[in-house]
């Protein structure tokens, strides 16, 4: 699915949509493509703007471009609002989890990942899911992201954090300055340093259960110029 059909870039007044997500779970405008979308529900007007909610549901999902090659508008009348990530661990760091349609295989192993770290019988339901991770991503009551502080040894790497007002993506032991452009110069970040988590908390404990996910190509060194694993 692409984010920029014939006619469907810009809002009413000609600007960029608002449909770029941070990793602080913001939704802003800016002219970048993300290589993964996702939603919220519907929280956008006629014009094509938001409004004061930023979400409608609690099933905050990211999803593939293109899945099928099914074409549709990023924000249909009163349906859903289609929202772009540079990629998978800014999407879990805003705290969407994988779509359980276009990426199904993906949700089951984080799911898997989920129930693997928390000594679970079963793995979790979709909803389970949701209503946990939506108890840990937002304040109910500022509607803001909930952030908490953290070491960077005790950090498994796809976890994002905040450095110096910066987000920042942990790997290898270091850390990778973010932007909607991918990713910047590896970082030396020391173990006992403590810096603000973005990643909701469960999120980090399926990271640290086994699953991978996608990372923009910059933060890797062999790679072909798409979406990859983290290692």
């Amino acid at each position: 699915m692409s984010d920029r059909p014939p006619g469907h870039r810009t809002d009413a007044g000609g600007a960029p949509l608002q449909n770029r997500v941070l990793p602080t779970g913001e939704i802003v405008r800016d002219p970048a493509r993300g290589m993964l979308m996702g939603n919220r529900g519907c929280i956008h007007d006629a014009d094509r703007r938001l409004g004061v909610s930023r979400w409608r549901t609690k099933m905050w999902i990211s999803c593939v471009l293109v899945w099928r090659d099914v074409r549709r508008d990023v924000m249909p009348p009163g349906r859903w609002t289609a929202l772009f990530f540079l990629d998978e661990v800014t999407a879990l760091a805003a705290g969407h989890r994988p779509c359980g349609f276009c990426r199904r295989d993906d949700l089951q192993w984080f799911a898997e990942s989920w129930r693997t770290r928390h000594g679970l019988a079963s793995r979790p339901r979709a909803g389970e899911m949701d209503s946990q991770l939506h108890a840990e991503r937002v304040d109910r009551r500022t509607r803001r992201q909930l952030t908490r502080p953290a070491r960077i040894g005790d950090l498994p790497d796809g976890a994002m954090v905040m450095r110096d007002g910066t987000p920042a993506l942990v790997t290898d032991g270091a850390l990778l300055p973010w932007s909607f452009a991918g990713y910047g110069p590896r970082q030396d970040a020391p173990d006992d340093l403590v810096v603000e988590l973005l990643t909701p908390p469960t999120i980090v404990d399926v990271l640290a259960g086994g699953y991978r996910p996608l990372v923009h190509p910059s933060a890797v060194t062999d790679h072909a110029g798409r979406l990859t694993r983290m290692p």
